[in-house]
């Protein structure tokens, strides 16, 4: 038997959608596909936002970068994301369910709202999102060229966070143990999952917890990287590449895993 290894890790040719894709993780791993020649659609709740992601990644990586927009938080924005990607797409070969939301609060004051948010974006929207859309990823599965799920968790689902999150921890938590239940049920019908947990990375939502108000590029990112056992925070390549990994045939036997990308923060704590 020959054994090639052509192509190993391409990505080229395939279709993703990206959701949260118009910054942060979401925008990282987006560029990343572009650039290896997926094409890509982008979804974020914030229509403006989305619509000049996809241009600006467009303008820089080539290819294509779609956008459309939705509020992932209800079933109505999830049904009209996967509606609206079926009008345009008969396959989708590889789905990041990437969106999410976060919430701090002492835990004596913890409102109702900071737990039914979050879980309602990070946990229900995964999963109804995945499950409208299972037509067009079993249309792209076969035994050559499965189709790919990956949802982005985060290592505060691994280990206890430093913030006081305590319904975006256990809401990854959750998305990693959503992740191999999936795995359980659909990688028979060759459609792969898989969890990517990162840690720290130059992102909105991080950049609010360590002092930066929401300014990434203005918050003190190696200040924030000296705490890491690698010293630095994550770069767009890092996740990226990982992600494209779990998406190309070097991958493949990779099931219902939660891998952390996090420059050894578990392994530290």
């Amino acid at each position: 038997m020959t054994t090639a290894f052509d192509d190993l890790f391409s990505i080229k040719g395939k279709t993703a959608l990206v959701t949260g894709g118009s910054r942060g993780i979401g925008e990282m791993i987006a560029a990343g596909f572009l650039a290896a020649g997926a094409k890509v659609y982008i979804s974020s709740r914030k229509a403006a936002a989305c619509e000049d992601t996809a241009k600006q990644l467009t303008d820089t990586y080539g290819g294509e970068c779609i956008a459309l927009p939705a509020d992932l938080s209800q079933l109505a924005g999830v049904e009209g994301l996967a509606h609206r990607l079926a009008e345009r797409e008969g396959r989708l070969d590889i789905l990041i369910n990437n969106a999410g939301v976060s919430w701090g609060a002492p835990l004596e004051s913890f409102p109702e709202i900071g737990w039914d948010k979050v879980m309602d974006t990070n946990v229900k929207g995964v999963f109804f999102l995945t499950q409208k859309l299972l037509p067009l990823l079993r249309a792209a599965a076969s035994v050559e060229t499965p189709a790919r799920v990956i949802n982005i968790g985060s290592i505060d689902g691994i280990k206890t966070a430093a913030f006081d999150t305590f319904s975006y921890g256990a809401s990854k938590a959750a998305v990693h143990h959503l992740t191999r239940f999936m795995a359980a049920h659909l990688t028979k019908e060759h459609i792969i999952f898989n969890a990517i947990a990162p840690g720290p990375f130059p992102t909105w939502m991080l950049s609010t917890g360590v002092g930066g108000k929401g300014d990434v590029e203005n918050t003190d990112w190696d200040r924030v990287g000296r705490g890491n056992p690698s010293g630095r925070v994550g770069t767009p390549q890092d996740i990226a590449g990982l992600a494209i990994f779990l998406s190309s045939r070097a991958g493949q036997y990779v099931v219902g895993q939660t891998i952390a990308c996090d420059g050894g923060s578990v392994a530290a704590a």
